[in-house]
């Protein structure tokens, strides 16, 4: 297999990585501790080397999980985590101010067991916070060599053009998929325009497009699917059409609906990456495969008239979350 790569704050990483939320956030009880593990074995196995957590995932579990178990490879790979978003006492809290920020960074370090993140996102806009300020502070820690690139995550354009003002941001990261096209309404242009990456996450649709049949019902208790308006009624009946002709398409294009969607999305611009989550090692290696698969233009242009904001039923976030997201709203 060759692996395509693209640049990522400056250094050449395969187009697909590891988002590993899923190891101990988000969808239900976390995997086991060695079965988390088996996964990043997995990744490194096949050639993955973007790695991505956050202060949030697992309330620091999933920085005390990545860490120490890619420690001994720490010079291979390319690291990532977010700052500004943390649990206190159970519950998610968005706090960008300067001395937050560089708290989360001594802890982020220590968890993960290292002197130093390849690529450090603001994980939300705090909007109390001017964003000038919150990159500023940043900034101060790519000069003390402790981070090495700045990244922000769910912005507008415009938040994105007043943080690259402050200091280069090297990468933002939203999610981006065939039913999440936030990030076209102004981010991507910007994105080249000022010559950052793109990082796209939930790139499968938080496993819509995939070969599993989900069945919300039976969705775990702590699973953020449960409160997503897409995956309730009546939405979720809408969309079924949807993602039964896509499989059809994928079966006809010889992969599966999971390695589509992601050639989908990496079709979109040369400058994006994406890093599907999983806890299967099975899923991880199928994913990583997408990198050969090559949907033809005419394929392309059906998947983007097939799903997209206008044929997909239901808002991406319940009203209460898309509070504090910053990104581009359609009407």
């Amino acid at each position: 297999m060759t692996i395509f790569q693209r640049k990522l704050a400056g250094i050449d990483t395969p187009a697909i990585g590891l988002g590993c939320m899923n190891l101990s956030h988000a969808y239900g009880t976390p995997p086991p501790r060695e079965a988390g593990e088996r996964v990043l074995q997995k990744a490194l196995d096949i050639g993955i080397t973007h790695f991505d957590s956050a202060t949030l995932y697992g309330f620091g579990r999933n920085e005390e999980l990545v860490g120490p178990f890619l420690k001994p490879h720490r010079q291979k790979i390319f690291l990532a985590s977010k700052c500004g978003m943390r649990g206190v006492d159970g519950k998610r809290v968005i706090d960008g101010h300067p001395d937050r920020l560089v708290q989360d960074l001594e802890e982020s370090l220590r968890r993960l067991q290292t002197d130093l993140i390849d690529l450090y996102y603001l994980h939300r806009l705090d909007k109390r916070v001017p964003i000038e300020d919150s990159v500023g502070a940043l900034s101060r820690l790519v000069e003390q060599g402790k981070i090495r690139a700045i990244g922000l995550s769910e912005v507008s354009a415009q938040t994105l053009l007043k943080a690259h003002a402050v200091h280069p941001i090297a990468a933002v990261q939203s999610e981006y998929s065939l039913w999440s096209r936030n990030a076209e309404l102004g981010v991507l242009d910007t994105c080249e325009q000022i010559g950052a990456a793109f990082v796209a996450f939930s790139p499968v649709a938080r496993g819509f497009l995939t070969s599993t049949q989900l069945e919300p019902a039976q969705f775990a208790e702590k699973d953020i699917r449960r409160g997503m308006p897409r995956f309730q009624e009546p939405h979720f009946s809408k969309n079924q059409p949807l993602r039964t002709r896509f499989c059809e398409l994928a079966e006809l294009a010889g992969c599966t609906p999971a390695q589509l969607a992601l050639a989908w999305v990496l079709g979109r611009r040369p400058f994006i990456h994406a890093i599907p989550g999983t806890t299967s090692a099975q899923h991880l290696a199928e994913d990583f495969q997408a990198l050969e698969v090559e949907p033809s233009a005419a394929l392309l242009d059906e998947l983007d008239t097939l799903i997209n904001n206008d044929t997909v039923s239901g808002p991406r976030y319940p009203a209460g979350a898309q509070a504090d997201i910053d990104t581009e709203e359609f009407a």
